[in-house]
């Protein structure tokens, strides 16, 4: 296989369209994608930027996600359409519910997860996704998150608190020209999660436009849930 990896490049693995069900009986449509010759080595669980301005399980970072690390790192993705959320992929059930029922679309997820036997869950959230993963991810079973341009725009000082007394690895990965939360001021509000390491991206803004930061996130996905892994960093597309 070719180490240069394009904008569009999509790389084998097994892709299955999947349903979930929260326990307050809404459908969410999705996908799971796993490697095609080997089992799951980690799994990401993909939480999507708000619907209401475009956000879905095909935006962009995840959807390319799906799209490689099965197969350059051996990971199962899982990303899905939360309550009210339509993208080419489907539409789920229910009505946006700006974080407050999205607890029980993440809940599901998880269930999913296990009852898959997915190993080692790793939750990313993107945009208003890492409110969801900060107010109701901290549970049982989940090994830790990975956030991308977090706002903190509904998680609060209580939630970053309960993560820091998990002891739960979290990373985050904080635009330099980003829209809501920039590096300085993330770094502040993070030192209550004492063990959360702070990336600045320089350059970067708050839809990683571009595929040199869409590789810095696909790769800080791999090194989160496989640390160490030994691979090839592809090439960015130009």
């Amino acid at each position: 296989m070719s180490s240069f990896v394009s904008a569009s490049t999509v790389l084998p693995a097994h892709r299955e369209p999947i349903t979930l069900t929260t326990a307050d009986g809404i459908t969410l449509v999705g996908e799971l994608a796993v490697p095609a010759d080997r089992p799951p080595q980690a799994t990401l669980i993909c939480f999507h930027p708000l619907p209401t301005h475009g956000g879905s399980m095909d935006s962009h970072l995840f959807r390319k996600a799906a799209w490689r690390l099965p197969a350059q790192a051996g990971l199962a993705v899982l990303r899905f359409n939360s309550r009210g959320t339509s993208s080419p992929e489907g539409t789920s059930g229910g009505q946006f519910s700006a974080g407050g029922a999205e607890k029980y679309d993440l809940n599901a997820a998880l269930e999913f997860a296990t009852k898959r036997f997915l190993p080692r869950l790793w939750l990313v959230g993107w945009s208003f996704g890492t409110d969801v993963v900060l107010l109701y991810g901290c549970q049982p079973g989940v090994e830790g998150a990975l956030l991308l341009s977090p706002p903190l725009a509904r998680a609060d000082d209580v939630e970053l608190t309960a993560w820091g007394s998990s002891g739960k690895q979290v990373t985050v990965m904080v635009p330099e020209f980003d829209d809501y939360l920039r590096p300085a001021e993330a770094r502040q509000r993070f030192s209550l999660v004492p063990q959360a390491r702070v990336i600045g991206v320089e350059g970067a803004h708050h839809l990683w436009v571009g595929e040199k930061y869409v590789t810095q996130v696909l790769n800080q996905m791999m090194e989160c849930a496989v640390p160490g892994l030994n691979r090839a960093a592809p090439a960015p597309a130009r």
